[in-house]
């Protein structure tokens, strides 16, 4: 159902129950899901792919091109998934040739005023705080709570089940599970209640947090802690997705906490 004072180009290919208020403007080179439901002065830019029941709010901007003064007018793409919720005066940028497309799985909330920049690449069930930026080739895995006006720097990975504190400063990678906060950012404990909420046993977050004893708590560099946890720890999924990502960081992680 397309209102009248919207704009919506013949070539866009928008399923037949798609909601289109007023006010809004689709180019071409656009495909919308059934479902999906695009707000008041949302702007909808070539290159865009939406899923299906997702909720654009007012004022969004998706499909722009990108923030980056190597971009040279490359073909390149946002994708976003199905379920999710983009609120008011979030910007999704397309990708660049680096990566070719800006990408968002299922089941996001991504709250308002949010940027996401080119080439970022984000999973499922994550939720952006408002206010929160991302800049150029993030990667956030599944699950991840990212608190309102923190800044992710470029190139960083943050892991599944971590929890970002508010106004954060991200310019180290965050492994897996765990909780980030203060100022430098730094490793504060197991996200033991996000893992509670979804249904991880308490046996496996202890396993977890035996883990991260050695990364963090027992005077041991990043090798050192990585060698003694795959002699001395049998391998588990949840053991070796972490030791995986922290073999793969290019930035190094995040540090632990001293106390004063």
């Amino acid at each position: 159902m397309k209102q009248p004072l919207a704009y919506v180009h013949p070539d866009a290919k928008i399923a037949d129950n798609v909601v289109i208020e007023p006010f809004v403007s689709i180019d071409h080179d656009v495909e919308i899901g059934a479902g999906t439901r695009i707000g008041s002065s949302a702007t909808i830019l070539p290159g865009t792919r939406i899923g299906k029941n997702c909720i654009i709010f007012p004022g969004a901007v998706i499909g722009a091109v990108p923030q980056d003064l190597k971009f040279r007018g490359e073909y390149t793409t946002v994708e976003i998934g199905n379920n999710n919720t983009i609120r008011e005066f979030v910007t999704i940028n397309r990708g660049t040739a680096s990566k070719g497309k800006t990408s968002l799985g299922n089941n996001n909330l991504i709250m308002a005023y949010v940027h996401i920049a080119h080439d970022c690449k984000l999973g499922n069930n994550i939720i952006l705080g408002n206010s929160t930026q991302l800049a150029g080739e993030v990667v956030i895995d599944d699950w991840v709570i990212i608190s309102g006006m923190s800044g992710v720097h470029q190139f960083c990975r943050i892991g599944s089940h971590v929890m970002v504190g508010g106004g954060a400063r991200v310019t180290k990678d965050i492994p897996p599970y765990i909780k980030a906060s203060r100022e430098p950012l730094s490793y504060v404990g197991i996200n033991s209640i996000g893992l509670r909420r979804r249904n991880i046993t308490n046996e496996k977050i202890r396993e977890i947090q035996d883990i991260y004893r050695y990364i963090y708590q027992k005077g041991l560099n990043t090798s050192q802690a990585v060698e003694v946890i795959e002699a001395e720890m049998p391998a588990t999924p949840e053991r070796d997705e972490i030791l995986l990502f922290v073999k793969d960081s290019k930035r190094g992680i995040v540090r632990g906490y001293l106390p004063d």
